[in-house]
C-alpha cells in the first residue's frame, strides 16, 4: 500500500514527533516555536482535551502551515471528520474507536486526507489484527491510560509505518525508538503540568526523539 503524505515538506529527523491534545492559544505558540512534525486536536467528547470544531478552526488559523494538524475521533460520524478535513481544519484523521473497514471506506469516499487508525496492543495477536487495517498509518497504544508503556518489542517485525503512543515521556522516548523503530512518536499527557501543556516538557520530548 502506498502511504499518502501527511508530513512536513522539509524532513528534519528520521522519527517524526506528534504533540497531541492542543487546546489553547499558548499551545500553538509552543509548537510554532518548537516545530514538531504533527500536532493533534481531540474531538472525542469524553476527553478533557476535547475542542469544538469552531475552536479547532481558530487554533489551526494560528498554527504554522508547515505543521499538519491531526484530528482525533472516537466513533464520530464520518461526515464530521471528513468535513473538518475538507475545510482545512485538519490535515489527517486519527480513529480511536470501533471504526471498521466499512467506516473507513465510507470516510474515504468523502475526503482524501490520510487516515491513522489506533489499536490497543497487549499481545502479538493484537498486532496481527491491527496489520489487517487498510488505514494509511497505524497507531499502537497500550490503552491502559496509566502512563505505563506496553511491551515495545511486540512491534519489532511490523513493516508498515506506525505511530507509537502510550506512556511515552522525554525520559523514555529514545529507548522506545531504539526498541521498535516507529515512523512517529506521539505524546500528550506526559507533556503536561497541572493538566496543561508544558513548554519545557514538549521541548525535551522533541529533543530526545531527534
Amino acid at each position: 500500500m502506498k502511504v499518502k503524505e501527511c508530513r512536513k515538506s522539509e524532513e528534519k529527523s528520521p522519527v517524526k514527533v506528534k504533540i497531541c491534545g492542543l487546546s489553547r492559544d499558548v499551545d500553538i505558540d509552543y509548537v510554532n516555536e518548537l516545530q514538531p512534525d504533527y500536532i493533534g486536536f481531540v474531538f472525542a467528547k469524553k476527553s478533557r482535551r476535547c475542542v469544538t470544531p469552531e475552536h479547532a478552526a481558530e487554533l489551526k488559523a494560528k498554527l504554522d502551515p508547515r505543521i499538519p494538524a491531526v484530528g482525533v475521533f472516537r466513533d464520530a460520524p464520518a461526515a464530521l471528520a471528513a468535513g473538518l478535513a475538507n475545510h482545512g481544519v485538519i490535515d489527517c484523521i486519527q480513529l480511536h474507536g470501533q471504526e471498521d473497514a466499512a467506516y473507513l471506506e465510507g470516510l474515504r469516499a468523502l475526503m482524501s486526507a490520510p487516515v491513522i487508525q489506533a489499536f490497543v496492543i497487549r499481545s502479538a495477536d493484537d498486532v496481527q489484527h491491527a496489520l489487517l487495517s487498510r488505514a494509511d498509518y497505524l497507531l499502537f497504544d497500550g490503552g491502559a491510560g496509566n502512563g505505563v508503556p506496553f511491551d515495545w518489542t511486540l512491534l519489532r517485525n511490523v513493516d508498515r509505518p506506525f505511530f507509537l503512543a502510550g506512556g511515552l515521556t522525554p525520559e523514555n522516548v529514545t529507548s522506545a525508538i531504539e526498541a521498535c523503530h516507529p515512523f512517529a512518536v506521539d505524546a500528550s499527557s506526559s507533556l503536561e503540568t497541572d493538566g496543561v501543556k508544558d513548554y519545557r516538557k514538549i521541548k525535551r520530548f522533541i529533543e530526545a526523539a531527534s
